[in-house]
């Protein structure tokens, strides 16, 4: 029997831990921190055997040195092409990580970095399918683009948003209301991002995350994933026209949904 767990981090980070009930054994994404994850893993009678990286930034490998030194045969994959250099098992977008029975398939995801990759399971945990996504997607948002560009994120992003609906999104940090106090400047009318903010805000309050969302969820809400939304592209295009943008194409509608929230 799996469960996935997050681990919080640092002010905002998740670090996600997906346990094997049966034989005790967990995998680790992104851990930028050494000690949450331990004091996890010994609190609930885990031992790590895969680590999962999606990407190079301190915040998703700073503990994973730490980790190899208490559990020195874990398997670390990442991404092959890095700055990182501590995957003992690195990949490619196209391959296959397998763990306990369950196979997750490797997604180019480049523009928050160029590394960056993505772990989908079509396979059901907790009911759903499973998508690791580091900061490509936020529930509300995505990463900002501190390497690659936006093209890039927009079929970065495009990629995700063709998985199953019902696919659970696990990302990294918890952004949610900052995100969707953004999208509601966009679009103030819209009541269905007013309800999801009251519930996120509620579920905030009782100390408790946003994540995950899903696919259909974000589809729907999220203003990254909606260029083709007529809403969406009537906002960009009076934000391009103030701010001497092209909007002419979908991804010049995310790029310019992206240069919003970065100057919001």
């Amino acid at each position: 029997m799996f469960s996935i767990h997050p681990i919080p981090a640092f002010s905002d980070n998740y670090i996600w831990c997906l346990a094997d009930q049966d034989t005790g054994k967990a995998l680790i994404v992104d851990p930028g921190q050494a000690q949450p994850v331990k004091d996890y893993l010994v609190a609930n009678n885990l031992v790590p055997d895969t680590i999962l990286v999606t990407h190079h930034h301190p915040d998703h490998v700073g503990g994973i040195k730490n980790l190899q030194q208490a559990w020195p045969d874990v398997r670390v994959v990442g991404p092959a092409e890095s700055p990182f250099k501590g995957s003992n098992h690195p990949v490619h977008p196209g391959d296959e990580v397998v763990w306990q029975g369950l196979t997750f398939d490797v997604l180019a995801v480049p523009g928050h970095t160029l590394d960056h990759l993505a772990y989908f399971s079509p396979t059901q945990v907790d009911g759903k399918p499973v998508l690791f996504c580091g900061d490509t997607l936020f529930v509300g948002g995505c990463g900002r683009l501190f390497e690659g560009t936006a093209e890039q994120m927009h079929q970065s992003l495009s990629t995700l948003r063709d998985l199953p609906g019902d696919t659970a999104v696990y990302c990294a940090h918890e952004y949610t209301l900052a995100n969707l106090r953004f999208a509601r400047s966009w679009l103030p009318d819209d009541q269905a991002l007013a309800d999801f903010e009251q519930q996120c805000q509620a579920r905030r309050d009782q100390g408790l995350p946003t994540v995950p969302s899903t696919i259909a969820a974000e589809k729907s809400l999220n203003l990254f994933l909606r260029w083709d939304d007529p809403a969406v592209a009537e906002a960009a295009h009076r934000y391009c026209a103030e701010q001497g943008l092209p909007s002419g194409s979908d991804s010049e509608i995310f790029a310019a949904v992206r240069h919003g929230k970065d100057h919001f």
